[in-house]
């Protein structure tokens, strides 16, 4: 078997490392690795986010699965390319991840299926935004509604960080196109978890969930991250909390999205 690791950051090594302990024989790829992929794979040098030239590398060198990591890749259709040419892909086709690439659609879909979500408003004209700032107070959360590597969430504890949040964003575009249109939500207080299933549309499993944590200093201080380091088990993911997730987001969102189309 000849499986393909498309992306090259920590999520794509942990995947790499895991699918090679179950099917130790599989020749493995990845494109551009890093140095702790680079042992365990041969490389493709090729970027992520170039589908065309993957899909045909990926035809030509009879790739059995591709998988994909990053969401820029997915973001931009990898999956609708390789499924067009009958290449088996593991990934959401690019409509599925309009709820990582557009945060607004994301809330839209939670509101329309009465998915639980923290109330927000979103934004793409800036003096609005900071009108509304004024009139919620602080604390409170600016979002690029974009894809920003998980840095376009700022939390701010003051109405003058949420303001400068704002102009970073829409005025000094520090997020370029993501940040043009921003979700400002309220600020909610707790310890977070990850969780995660995989799904063929319909049907879904959940998979071990996993606490990500995102703040670049010690303490769980500065601004966030893409993620600084994850674990599991979490210890606070009861099986209640599980069924809760099972039951009140993952099953009505894959719902919503079919609804979508």
């Amino acid at each position: 078997m000849r499986i393909l690791i498309v992306g090259n950051g920590g999520r794509e090594h942990a995947l790499l490392w895991k699918l090679k302990l179950d099917a130790p024989h599989a020749e493995f790829f990845a494109t551009q690795p890093n140095g702790g992929m680079a042992p365990l794979c041969q490389g493709v040098e090729i970027p992520a986010t170039d589908k065309e030239a993957l899909a045909d590398w990926a035809k030509k060198n009879k790739i059995d699965l591709t998988v994909v990591g990053p969401e820029g890749p997915l973001a931009e259709g990898i999956v609708d390319r390789f499924q067009e040419l009958d290449l088996p892909i593991f990934g959401p086709t690019q409509a599925a991840a309009s709820i990582e690439s557009s945060k607004a659609y994301a809330k839209d879909l939670m509101q329309k299926a009465s998915i639980p979500t923290a109330r927000h408003r979103t934004f793409s004209e800036q003096t609005a935004a900071e009108k509304w700032v004024h009139e919620l107070g602080a604390p409170i959360v600016v979002k690029a509604s974009g894809l920003a590597a998980g840095k376009g969430a700022v939390v701010c504890m003051t109405v003058e960080a949420a303001l400068e949040a704002i102009r970073s964003m829409m005025g000094d575009m520090a997020f370029g196109e993501a940040g043009q249109e921003i979700i400002i939500e309220d600020f909610m207080e707790g310890e977070e978890i990850s969780v995660f299933a995989v799904c063929d549309g319909k049907d879904f499993v959940l998979l071990p969930p996993s606490q990500d944590h995102k703040r670049a200093g010690e303490g769980d201080t500065g601004l966030n991250t893409g993620g600084m380091g994850a674990y599991a088990p979490v210890s606070i993911a009861t099986s209640e909390v599980m069924e809760e997730a099972a039951t009140k987001v993952i099953a009505p969102t894959l719902e919503a999205l079919a609804a979508d189309g």
